[in-house]
């Protein structure tokens, strides 16, 4: 039947280039923004993986970071250890030299007594961020012997947590204003003898007996020393080496998240031009569709002439 009230051709054509229409909106949009998902009403799941997938990826951008930092502060306390190391190398040496009989200690002292300030000096300059392991004060309000550093973020579900990697300060705490309980200013004991690193005074000391042994319990006192500042830096060195390894594992795990998230999300520039064709040649037949559905209303007319 043909009707001038409702063609239905016309109204079918219609329908058909609306619809491509739209297609061809998204298909832009896609190639456009480089997002197949994009907003929540293109595929709602996806988009609600990929949103949180984000927010993931970036808090570990943040903990790599945050290592970075870490390993920062600890390279700075290990360069001060190491080289308090070989000043106290150097004192032992002054000291091993004092035994010889008949030297001048007073000389020697004065030389051990400068090596002494270099250890102070090193100790409290050792900061990096306002951070300093080797110059501390425990009774300060808030201290905390232990520093964290923060080396990773999990999610299980919907609960999300953060690791940590801890540094002892009492392995490495050369000088400590609370007591005198560093490893070079506290007391030690070696023999009959009891004294501290950045204290020793060999000046007075004679070629007498009880005064040689009383010098080879000092150089005890400080290859002590020596050795408790050299397990430090090896447990520094350790967590350093531990914290890089996170960093670069935080670093390819980003990287897998965001290939993740471009799987999901990501458009296909390839397919989107192939269907964006596709769709032209569709939107040119359905504007031709809906002409030629239109002309009909007008053969209606040659039947009234």
């Amino acid at each position: 039947m043909s009707s001038i009230n409702t063609n239905a051709s016309a109204m079918t054509a219609l329908q058909s280039l609306n619809m491509t229409n739209k297609l061809m909106e998204k298909t832009q949009n896609s190639i456009a923004t480089g997002f197949r998902v994009q907003t929540a009403k293109d595929n709602a799941a996806y988009w609600s993986i990929a949103t949180t997938m984000r927010s993931d990826s970036k808090a570990m951008g943040t903990v790599q970071d945050a290592l970075g930092l870490g390993a920062a502060t600890i390279d700075v306390a290990y360069t001060g250890i190491e080289s308090a190391i070989e000043v106290t190398d150097e004192i032992k040496s002054k000291l091993v030299a004092a035994r010889e009989p008949g030297v001048d200690r007073a000389k020697i002292q004065a030389e051990i007594t400068e090596l002494q300030s270099t250890l102070t000096s090193i100790s409290s300059s050792a900061s990096f961020n306002g951070e300093n392991w080797l110059s501390v004060d425990s009774s300060a309000t808030g201290y905390n012997g232990t520093k964290s550093v923060v080396s990773s973020f999990t999610r299980d579900g919907s609960t999300v947590s953060i690791g940590t990697t801890d540094v002892a300060l009492t392995d490495v705490i050369l000088f400590d204003a609370n007591g005198d309980i560093g490893l070079l200013d506290k007391d030690r004991t070696a023999g009959g003898t009891t004294d501290t690193v950045v204290a020793l005074d060999i000046s007075a000391l004679t070629d007498a007996a009880g005064d040689l042994t009383e010098l080879e319990e000092l150089i005890q006192i400080v290859d002590d020393s020596i050795s408790d500042m050299t397990d430090g830096a090896a447990a520094l060195g350790a967590t350093q080496s531990r914290i890089d390894m996170q960093g670069d594992f935080m670093g390819k795990l980003i990287d897998a998240i965001d290939r993740g998230i471009g799987q999901l999300v990501d458009a296909d520039m390839n397919a989107e031009s192939v269907k964006l064709q596709a769709l032209q040649v569709q939107q040119q037949l359905g504007i031709q569709a809906l002409s030629i559905a239109n002309g009909n209303s007008q053969n209606i007319l040659s039947l009234f002439r």
